[in-house]
Formats: structure tokens, sequence, C-alpha cells
């Protein structure tokens, strides 16, 4: 067995959580090491090019939903350039009836809209004055039925859920899964009448970075990714980590081993940094508190099929504003597709189409079993009735299948992060990290890892 030198961190795991701590760590020249099992960074996060397409195989766009992912950009300028679409990333659409339709960003929109009845849309008026909820672990569907009515929750809740979270609105807990929607009404009463308030509150100047714009990267993430793990050394990294097995050590800090090229290595740290997914923490952490691992490891995870369809000639209708999503009661057999050639450049060629198809989820695991091949022809069938394509001959058409692809915040959640609060109370310097809490999205992972390399930071000061 060979000794690695001390380390004050390992990290386990590189994708966005684990790079972003990397990068904010190097920077305060901590000394830090990354142990990662496949053998490039990223995780879910690759870039293609293929006969003049670039598409993603896991995450297409994130949100600047914080000031850190505004920051994080402006530090990594001179390693890759975010791309920030234009208005019309705005233009979103429902399916509903058998054709496509706007969703309405404004009032004159809400009123013509036929996504609505008239009924909810007069009930919508009296929103602000219901009164807030009472049940903590109330569901998404109750909460929104209750505050705004059926058809807000059909044509506009669950949709955003199905393109999110690809979940239930039944199932999913807005107090975990949608913290600033649940404290808008606990906080301010209302939906409508807590935005308004919120938006006239001062913010610092890190919030006011929060534009809300959608973004990519210039020629694709992986982009980003490269970024990260240059600006955080890449001699920081080992990929191709197998058995990693931590142990806390009884006067202090944690005794890491692991196998690399068939050999076996130990190493010590203060800080250990776990950025993986739940599910692989059982087989990574070795301490007696089985049954708060078990909790954790209880944490549901919807089954997705990616899938990346391109086509040198589009003959079908006109792609314009980021996508469009598919409400579960209409019954189709797709979850939704983003445009990206629509809102992104150089992502086709000139006169052609790149859609990002997702399908699956956590109400259609039976799709999920299907084959490449009947998965392929579901494709073929939805998509030329829902684009008007007069023949299916993509030019470009791959699947990825995500067996944990998002992590569903339902009613064990509470549960769940007592139970990570208790193991890190117990074993000081040890953080479990990732999307197991905080949120799913990119912008989720890029501000839990600069909460925790900031309390490192600070620690080591």
């Amino acid at each position: 067995m060979a000794q690695n030198e001390t380390k004050d961190t390992i990290i386990i795991g590189a994708g966005l959580t684990g790079l972003t701590i990397a990068h904010k760590l190097n920077q305060e020249k901590q000394d830090f090491l990354v142990l990662e099992k496949s053998h490039r960074p990223g995780g879910v996060i690759q870039t293609k090019e293929k006969d003049g397409f670039v598409y993603e195989t896991g995450p297409n766009t994130g949100i600047v939903k914080y000031g850190e992912v505004a920051e994080l950009f402006e530090e990594l300028k001179s390693f890759c350039n975010p791309e920030i679409p234009d208005e019309s990333v705005k233009k979103r659409f429902i399916w509903k009836n058998d054709r496509w339709h706007q969703l309405p960003s404004g009032l004159k929109g809400g009123i013509q809209t036929k996504l609505f009845t008239w009924k909810d849309k007069f009930r919508i008026l009296g929103e602000p004055f219901r009164k807030p909820g009472k049940d903590t672990h109330e569901s998404l569907d109750k909460m929104v039925r209750r505050r705004m009515g059926e058809s807000f929750l059909h044509y506009a809740v669950d949709p955003f859920i199905l393109g999110v979270y690809a979940g239930d609105p039944s199932k999913i807990i807005p107090k975990y899964a949608l913290p600033k929607l649940y404290y808008l009404e606990q906080d301010y009463g209302s939906f409508i009448g807590g935005a308004m308030k919120k938006k006239k509150e001062k913010t610092d100047p890190t919030e006011k970075k929060a534009t809300k714009d959608v973004f990519s990267v210039k020629h694709g993430l992986e982009n980003l990714v490269t970024a990260l793990h240059e600006s955080a050394g890449s001699h920081n990294f080992l990929f191709g980590t197998e058995d990693i097995n931590v142990k806390p050590i009884e006067k202090g800090g944690f005794e890491i081993t692991y196998k690399r090229d068939e050999k076996v290595y130990t190493a010590n740290a203060k800080n250990v940094i776990f950025t993986v997914g739940a599910y692989e923490l059982k087989g990574l952490m070795n301490i007696p508190e089985k049954d708060l691992l078990d909790t954790i490891n209880n944490l549901k995870y919807a089954k997705v099929i990616h899938a990346a369809v391109g086509f040198k000639n589009w003959k079908g209708s006109p792609l314009s504003g980021f996508g469009g999503l598919v409400p579960y009661i209409e019954k189709r057999d797709i979850l939704g597709a983003l445009f990206m050639s629509a809102f992104l450049s150089d992502r086709a060629p000139e006169k052609g189409a790149l859609l990002s198809v997702f399908i699956g989820g956590t109400r259609r695991e039976d799709i999920y079993s299907k084959t490449d091949q009947e998965v392929k022809e579901i494709i073929e069938k939805e998509l030329k009735f829902m684009f008007n394509l007069p023949d299916f001959q993509p030019d470009l058409l791959e699947l990825n299948r995500y067996e944990h692809a998002i992590p569903q915040y339902g009613k064990e959640s509470g549960a769940r992060f007592e139970a990570i609060e208790q193991i890190e109370k117990k074993y000081p310097g040890l953080v479990l990290a990732g999307n197991m809490r905080d949120g799913i999205g990119m912008a989720d992972r890029i501000k839990q890892a600069f909460d925790i390399a900031e309390r490192l930071n600070e620690n080591s000061r």
C-alpha cells in the first residue's frame, strides 16, 4: 500500500460541485486533492460535436439564479465565455389539445391564453388574499389547486415540474423542492404579493447579479468543465480512482483509501467533501451510523432518457423560443423538447435544427425500460405529429439514459436533511454536498460550492 502525503481537503467527485469547490480553494492556494472514478471531469456534463451539430448529452442550460453564477463566469473569463440567449428565449410553449400554446408572460397574454380556464383566470385575482397553508408537508399540486386553480396546475405548474424535476407535483413538497415559492406564501401570505414585495426589497451586490437569465457556454457546457479543471489546477485531480473508502480517525480527520492503476493508496485529510449521488454514499463511507446512511439513500431519482435530435435541413414547424413542455394530462409520450439551435449559436447547420428531447420521468418509468429502437419510434411518432414533419430522417439521433437523472425532493427530504446534519455534526470536517440537498440545478451546485469553499477558506485563515 502506497502512502500519499496528507492533504487539508479531499474532494470526492469532479462534477460541477466538486470542480467549483476546487476552483475556489485553488484561488486561496489551499492544499487539496480531487478523487474522481471516471477518466474525465464534469460528471454528466458533456458536449459532443458530430456532422455540424454541437450538442449536450447531460444538462443543456442553467439559470443565473444566484449572483455566484455570474461571479464564477467573471472569474473564468480568461478560460471560457458564457452564452446568454436573446429575449426570444423567454418564449416557452405548452402542449394542449394537439397544438402548442405560448405560455403567457404578461397580463394581456394571461387574459387571452387558452391554457387556463376563465374561472381560474378570475380566481387568480383573489390569490393575494388567500390564507397561507398550515401543512408544512403539503404537496405542490394541493398548494397550487388551493391558491391558483386546476388549470394552472395542469398547464403551468405540472409542465414546469416535468421540465425541471421530470417529477410528479403530487409527490413534490414545496418546502424542500421550491423553498422560495413556499416561503413567499409563509412569509408574505401570497405568491403574487410576495413576489412584488421581494422585488422592492434591497438586495446585496451579489444578489443583484442574479439576472435569472438562461445561460450556456460558447461551444458547449463542457468548456465550463474544462475551464474549472484548468483554473483549479489539473495537478490537483486524480482520475480513475476506485474502491474509495473514507474512515474517521479517532484523533480527528479522516483516512482515505483508494485504488488506482491496480495500486492501493492511502491518504489523510482534515476535511472530506462528498459531491457524489446519495445512492453512492454507503459504499464510500465507513461509519457506524448505517441508519443515517439508509435515510439518505432513500432519495428517489427520476429515470430520464435524453435524445439529441438533429436535422441538417429542418422541414417542420418554425422553431422559435426556448422549447415546449408537455403536461402529463395530455397523455403524450415525451416530456418536452428544447429548441437548442433556436436560442444558442452554432448548434446546427444553417438551415438545420437541433432539439433536445426528454422522455421518461417518475410517472413514465415504463418508457425508460423500453429498448432503444422502441424509444426512437416514440420520438419519430411524437416529433412528426407535434412539429408537422413530413418525414422523419434525422441526421443525428443519440440517446443517453440516466437512471439517477434528477433527485425528487419529496416528503422524506426533511429526514434526509436531518440525517446529513447529524453526520456532519458528529464528524467535523465531513461535508455531504451535491444534489442530495440544496437544490438540483446547475446554479444550485455553483452556489453550494461557493458556500462550502468559503467555510473551508475561512477555517484555514
